[in-house]
């Protein structure tokens, strides 16, 4: 008799994604299904078990239910958590607005958004083989959408402009941000 994941649908094969235990045990999970189901992996590669199946994680770090972007789970990047509930990613306008920069371009600065800074530099960091991104700054807004639009504006009139990336300094690009968060912030009110 073949059987199947329950939870992904794979083909269950004894000795590759099946455990000899599990199928004694008649637990039908894969190997993928069972560590994930079990096991969060922290920053420093060690394996922790989750106490709570309705927590997030991401990065191996706990994530609370007040996040705009909270769905249980153990996930990489909020980038994957960002992909899984993408109607919380669309119906959020919290966040940060951020400036960015990289060695290889010292003069250009790139100014966006995002639910979190932090973990949109380590998206960064994955397409750069030296590992070279650096978070300038980075400022929170009730509106991130409307911030960095007003961000784009004033950097855009101290430098040249590239898409997102701005010709400025990075001292110029902390006051954009500042300023562009707080005109944002007497908007709202």
């Amino acid at each position: 008799m073949t059987r199947t994941c329950i939870k992904c649908g794979v083909l269950l094969t004894l000795g590759e994604n099946w455990k000899e235990y599990c199928a004694a045990q008649r637990h039908y999970l894969c190997e993928d299904c069972r560590i994930i189901k079990s096991r969060y992996y922290s920053p420093k590669g060690d394996v922790k078990r989750i106490q709570n199946s309705k927590r997030m994680y991401v990065n191996g770090k706990y994530v609370p239910t007040s996040h705009p972007l909270y769905k249980a789970g153990v996930y990489k990047t909020f980038d994957d958590a960002a992909f899984s509930s993408l109607t919380n990613y669309n119906t959020t306008t919290s966040g940060h607005v951020y400036a960015m920069g990289n060695a290889a371009w010292p003069e250009w600065i790139k100014i966006g958004k995002a639910v979190d800074a932090e973990d949109r530099l380590s998206s960064y960091q994955t397409s750069s083989p030296l590992r070279d991104y650096t978070l300038i700054h980075y400022a929170y807004s009730d509106d991130r959408n409307v911030a960095e639009r007003q961000a784009h504006v004033l950097a855009g009139k101290l430098g040249d402009k590239r898409n997102e990336w701005f010709k400025i300094s990075n001292e110029d690009a902390v006051v954009v941000i500042e300023q562009a968060v707080s005109e944002e912030m007497e908007i709202a009110q």
